[in-house]
This record gives structure tokens, sequence and C-alpha cells, in this order.
């Protein structure tokens, strides 16, 4: 009998332990005692640090895309659907374009959704480069842009990529210096708790680098309400502050998928932070922003879990105990201008201690970019 192991998300997670489990399980697919199947509801793969570099004009959105298709290994099955609701008892998927499937293993990589619309006047608003329209239309204001306050605020945690706030406004502080514009450009960024980032190490090295460059800081601040006639956001705390331009990090959200599943309360999966084991069900696991297990919710961090996800199921397909453990594992370069980036490395037990920040480490970053197209293919 073919064990099925159904993997729904074609994000990074889903991508790299797909190919992870050809390599891994490459006798058994060939013989038919195996089955994975990858399920996403885009033919594209979309890698999401790229749409960063869109507002600057460093990159197209384009850049950022390549055909799942083309990044799958041939013994993937690949399906272009949605899965609309999983039951855990039955251990069965039902698919949008009809039928349902049963599953011996499943894994949710079903990463972040954009809520922007939870704050009132903020889809009019705002604008943002967390996604691909976002970003393209945020190009075109900041082309535009030449006088005036500048404010990028923080209103959804956890949120994709927890260093892009900083690296946005390091950012744009050059790109303004450059351009001979900065003297008459306020950049004003606010973050809902009293630090500057989640994580205090980060937070204590980024405040002197944005007091040096004279990037205002607002604090718990709670982004409750915007209003695009004034050019005003309002906190929850009841600060008000104009702007000619506002940038959001909007709120995230899973998919509604998880929540009507019973397998997180707030929509992201209970797990083992160190198995990535649903908690409130048998035989599933969950990877990247879909997992929560309190660490970043960054692409580094669905790498590093579908291996780990990619040894365990390699073992329970085998008959073997599971073994392999996540241990908080996250890496990410953070930049520091157009030219200059610090990196940082820390897990469950070590927190991060950002490197100095140098041209070498942004052309580092530069390079992981182009590689990671390797590394989804499971190349690297």
């Amino acid at each position: 009998m073919t064990e099925h192991i159904a993997i729904v998300g074609g994000g990074t997670g889903g991508t790299v332990l797909a190919n992870d489990l050809a390599d891994r399980l490459g006798a058994e697919l060939d013989a038919g005692d195996v089955r994975v199947t990858l399920i996403n509801d885009d033919p594209d793969h979309v890698y999401k640090p790229v749409w960063l570099y869109v507002p600057f004009g460093q990159r197209e959105p384009a850049d950022g895309r390549r055909r799942l298709a083309e990044l799958v290994n041939d013994a993937v099955d690949l399906r272009i659907d949605r899965v609309t609701s999983i039951d855990t008892d039955a251990q069965e998927i039902e698919y949008r374009e009809g039928g349902s499937e049963a599953y011996d293993y499943l894994v949710l990589a079903t990463g972040s959704t954009l809520a922007p619309a939870e704050i009132p006047g903020l889809p009019e608003g705002g604008h943002d480069y967390y996604s691909e329209s976002g970003a393209t239309a945020l190009r075109e204001e900041l082309l535009s842009f030449t006088e005036g306050r500048l404010v990028l605020s923080v209103i959804g945690t956890p949120h994709m990529c927890p260093a892009a706030p900083l690296e946005f406004v390091f950012m744009a502080d050059d790109w303004f210096r450059e351009r001979g514009l900065r003297e008459d450009v306020e950049i004003t960024y606010t973050y809902p708790i009293q630090r500057v980032h989640g994580n205090p190490h980060i937070a204590e090295w980024a405040r002197p680098l944005m007091d040096e460059r004279g990037i205002e800081v607002e604090t718990f601040f709670n982004a409750e309400e915007v209003d695009p006639e004034a050019g005003t956001v309002t906190s929850m705390e009841g600060t008000e502050l104009d702007y000619d331009l506002l940038v959001s990090i909007p709120p995230h959200r899973s998919v509604d998928l998880i929540a009507d599943a019973g397998l997180g309360d707030r929509g992201w999966v209970d797990v083992d932070k160190h198995t990535l084991e649903a908690a409130n069900a048998e035989n599933v696991y969950a990877l990247g922003d879909t997992a929560d297990t309190g660490v970043p919710n960054a692409g580094s961090v669905a790498h590093y879990q579908a291996g780990v996800a990619g040894q365990r199921l390699t073992s329970e397909v085998r008959g073997r105990p599971a073994t392999a453990t996540y241990d908080g594992k996250t890496l990410c370069f953070i930049e520091t201008g157009m030219d200059a980036a610090s990196f940082v490395e820390f897990d469950y037990e070590n927190p991060p201690s950002p490197a100095p920040p140098s041209q070498k480490l942004h052309w580092s970053k530069l390079g992981y970019n182009e590689a990671y197209w390797l590394t989804a293919r499971g190349l690297l």
C-alpha cells in the first residue's frame, strides 16, 4: 500500500521539503511505495524578499517568480489547486476544484496573508512592500516623493521577515541622501512595543543607527486608524502622526483552513517547537509562518524546518523512530543602507549578535538572493 505525504503550500518551506523528500525517498518513490504531493493554489513560486528592493528600483517583481514546475523534482506530484478543508480524524483533504484525497502524513506550509482592511483607512491611505502590487505602487510613490514626512508603521506583529521594516528605513535614508533629498524628507518609524524590534538584542543594535541617521522613532505605537484625507495615523494609545507618505507592515493572518481544522485557536498551528508536530492532530506537521514556534517568520526558518521535517517523515515512512529536531536556527542578512548590511544567526538557546555593517555582507545578501533558486530546488 502506497503511503501518501501531502504538503500544502508551495512557498519556501513546502518547496524545499518536497525536494528534500524526493531526494531522501528516491527509491521508495520509484517503487511506488510512497507518493509525495505538493499542493499550491498558484503555478508560481514567489521569493518575497525581492519585494524589498522593488520600491528603490533595484529589482523587478518578476525577479522573485519562478514556475513551481521548474523548481520541483519530477518525482513529486504537483497539484495547482486549493485545499478547502482538512479532516484530521479521517486524514483527508478536500480540493476547491472538486474531490478529496486521503493522506498518511500532512504538512502545512501555508504561510501568512495580509489583512490591511482590519485597520480602517489603511487600504486607502497606506502602502506596503509585503506584496507584489504594493511594492510596485510604492515604487511610483517614492519616485515622486521629494519632500515631507515618510512614516513606516509596523502595524502587524508577528509578520514576515521581521528585519524588513528596519531595512526599509535604513535603505530609504540612504536612497534619499544619494538623491540629495534627505534634508527635505523626514523619516519616522513606529513599532507597537517599547523598542524598535521584537528581539531586544536586535533592537539594542538598531536604535543607535537610527538615531545617528536622524530616523525618528515612535515606540509603543499600535496603529488603530488611518485618515487618508487628513494624512494622519492614530494609535490606540492616543498618539496621532501626520504623514505625507505612509508605508505600513499590515496585520498578518493565517489562512482560514487552519482554524477551521481546529489546529490552532488563532489560525497558526500549535506545534511542538522541536519536532514541528501539530499538538491537536496525529500525523500533521507545520512549517514556517504556519507553525507557532516563537521563532521569526523568516525564509531561513522555513528552510531549516523543512530539513527537519524531511528527516522525520523519512524515518516514519521507513518505520524507524523519528529523532531529528529543530533547534530554532535562524539566520538573516539586514540591509543597513543601499550598499551595506549586517548579519545575524541565532537559535532557541543563543541570542543574536548583529555583525558590524559592511559592503561585503550587502553583496553576500544579494548573492544569497540569487542562489535561492538553487536552494529551493535542493541543489545547494
